[in-house]
């Protein structure tokens, strides 16, 4: 098979990637990493020296891919299915890196900061810096809101593109830190998102792993 994906279902960060294959239809080799066991570890990190989800091997090619965005960008550019998650027109696809690099930077990277805190060691939390991160979720909010659904249902109107492939993981896993309550155009469009039936797919993959979410009780 052309494409090895190394990845963790309960990663937000694969979400991203898996819901940009399954949109684009595009076969690939699941490699489920576990970097809990050392022998597991040691074979990612002989793939990408920093052990980090995902990763992307492109085996005809022989190029390993990794980081979300870049992995995206790539198939845009390389498989002709995937080429719609990244728009032709230059404007309109800097527009889209520009939206998906505001959701993962001001939402989806402090939320990571919330469930780290949540699994520091006793004597060791930091209440400060994590509501410091709420804060940042909101802001993040803020600024994301106004960006949503103002001429079609997704990111960047009627096409779903890399900007969306970012929205969800970011939402979904951020609406347990910061509530989505208060901004009703972002809540809409998680519902949206949700429906979507690659982004369905991935939730359902990951449902059985949900129980080791950290923040899964709130």
């Amino acid at each position: 098979m052309s494409f090895t994906l190394y990845y963790h279902p309960l990663s937000s960060f694969c979400w991203k990637v898996l819901i940009a294959l399954y949109e684009a239809d595009i076969a690939f080799e699941p490699r489920l990493v576990n970097l809990g066991d050392s022998a597991d570890r040691a074979a990612f990190q002989a793939v990408w020296p920093l052990a980090k989800f995902p990763v992307l091997r492109d085996n005809a090619r022989g190029k390993t891919i990794p980081e979300s965005s870049i992995i995206i960008d790539y198939l845009a550019r390389t498989e002709p299915r995937a080429a719609s998650l990244l728009p032709g027109d230059p404007e309109l696809a800097m527009q889209t890196r520009l939206k998906d690099r505001l959701i993962d930077n001001y939402i989806h990277a402090p939320f990571q900061q919330v469930v780290a805190e949540r699994l520091r060691p006793e004597g060791q939390h930091d209440p400060f810096g994590t509501e410091q991160a709420r804060r940042q979720i909101r802001s993040g909010y803020d600024l994301v809101a106004p960006m949503i659904g103002g001429s079609g249902p997704w990111a960047m109107g009627e096409s779903f593109t890399l900007a969306d492939c970012a929205a969800l993981p970011a939402l979904f896993y951020a609406d347990h830190a910061v509530r989505l309550s208060e901004w009703p155009e972002l809540a809409a469009y998680l519902l949206r998102l949700k429906a979507r039936p690659s982004v369905a797919r991935v939730l359902a993959e990951a449902e059985p792993y949900f129980q080791y979410f950290p923040l899964r009780n709130g």
